[in-house]
C-alpha cells in the first residue's frame, strides 16, 4: 500500500527580480557618486631675493659669514674655531649698537647654522635681529 506523500517544494530564489534590483542600485550609485580628482603634488617655491641697485643705504651691518668648509668670519676677520661667543662679546663691547647680518653659503649644514645661532644667543644677541642671507653659487661655478 502506498501512502500519499507530499512532494517537497524546492526552495528557489527568484533570480530575475534580484537582477533588476541589483541593476537599479548599480545605476543609482554610479550616477550619484562624486569622483574626486587627485590632488596635485604640493610644490613650494622658496622666495629669493635679487640684488636691486639702489642709491640709498638703509643701515650698515657687520657681516658674520660662514663658508661651506665651516670657516666663520666676522667683518673680514676669521674667527678661531670654538671662540665665536667670545668674539661676539668683544665685538659688541667695541661696537655698541652695531647690527649683525648672517651670510651663509648654500652648502652650509643646519648643524653649523644652529651652532652659530646658539653662539649668538649665548652672546646676548637676539636671533630675530640678525637677518640671514644664503649665498647661491654663481652660474659658471657649478
Amino acid at each position: 500500500m502506498e501512502f500519499y506523500s507530499r512532494k517537497k517544494k524546492s526552495l528557489t530564489i527568484p533570480i530575475m527580480p534580484l537582477i533588476d534590483i541589483f541593476a537599479i542600485l548599480l545605476i543609482y550609485f554610479i550616477v550619484s557618486t562624486n569622483f574626486k580628482k587627485p590632488r596635485p603634488i604640493l610644490t613650494i617655491d622658496l622666495p629669493t631675493v635679487r640684488d636691486m641697485p639702489s642709491d640709498t643705504i638703509t643701515e650698515e651691518r657687520a657681516v658674520l659669514s660662514v663658508g661651506q668648509d665651516g670657516r666663520i668670519t666676522l667683518d673680514q676677520t676669521e674667527v678661531p674655531a670654538g671662540l665665536l661667543v667670545e668674539w661676539l662679546g668683544v665685538f659688541q663691547d667695541q661696537h655698541p649698537g652695531a647690527q649683525l647680518e648672517l651670510k651663509a653659503d648654500q652648502g652650509v649644514t643646519l648643524k653649523q647654522l644652529f651652532g652659530i645661532w646658539d653662539a649668538l644667543t649665548a652672546a646676548g644677541i637676539e636671533i630675530k635681529d640678525v637677518p640671514a642671507r644664503i649665498q647661491l653659487p654663481v652660474q659658471g661655478e657649478e
